[in-house]
């Protein structure tokens, strides 16, 4: 059985560069440290994707794969450029003067991604006081391999409300609840993020994935429960407790 279009599954990847084998993303933790990729801040889950869709899209040549695909599967798929990162383009590589990095000029190496005139670039080249831009992605021009276990098809409301609040909400997963009663989704919020920033369009972008994917559900409310902290009151000292009095000398 082969996935609809705006199909929500899950599956667990790693993605190599072809050529040079260089692993650069994978949603297995052990595999990120493996490879020693591995990032304090990445969320290690699952990749959720929507099939045809770009609510939750991967690379045109993996979801063409994908869609193809049933749960169990376990696949390589190869992305060339025209459907990955895109050919490489030479008008993208430009030379500029060093001085134009500000105090980054004595930071930098070759590799490094900097951002200049609020476009991302990698340097290429450093030298006779001028520096080489590349603004393709850095994997422009190279074919990768996906290694993909397509894990679970989520088909209920149950899961896949649980796979988008998994995805999108900046907490570990066991902190996620909400239940679904009659036509409205009831979603609690973890206190530990009532001030994070981004919070808002977090929310937004939460309602409008389940009323797309669940269009029998027509509201979604989130909950945020705000407790009184408890203030600690001085017990009056009783005369036991006082302490004695200095004798006169």
């Amino acid at each position: 059985m082969t996935f609809d279009k705006s199909s929500l599954i899950l599956i667990d990847y790693v993605a190599k560069v072809k050529d040079t084998e260089e692993v650069f993303d994978t949603t297995l933790e052990e595999d990120a440290k493996k490879y020693s990729i591995h990032e304090l801040d990445v969320k290690y889950q699952p990749k959720l994707v929507s099939i045809g869709e770009s609510s939750y899209p991967v690379l045109k040549g993996l979801d063409e794969a994908l869609a193809k695909t049933a749960v169990g599967d376990k696949l390589t798929v190869e992305v060339t450029p025209d459907k990955g990162f895109g050919e490489r383009d030479s008008k993208k590589v430009r030379m500029i003067p060093i001085r134009k990095l500000g105090e980054d000029a004595e930071k930098v190496s070759i590799g490094d991604s900097i951002e200049i005139d609020n476009k991302r670039g990698i340097i290429r080249f450093i030298g006779s006081g001028r520096v080489q831009i590349d603004y393709n992605h850095r994997y422009a021009g190279k074919t990768i391999l996906y290694d993909v276990n397509v894990i679970k098809s989520l088909d209920s409301e149950n899961d896949k409300i649980d796979g988008i609040l998994k995805n999108r909400l900046p907490v570990e997963n066991s902190k996620i609840k909400f239940t679904i009663n009659e036509k409205q989704a009831n979603i609690t919020i973890p206190e530990e993020i009532f001030r994070a920033d981004g919070l808002q369009i977090i929310k937004h972008f939460i309602q409008v994935d389940i009323f797309k994917f669940i269009p029998s559900l027509e509201k979604v409310n989130f909950v945020e429960t705000h407790q009184k902290k408890q203030t600690q009151t001085k017990k009056p000292e009783t005369k036991e407790e006082k302490a004695p009095e200095p004798k006169a000398t």
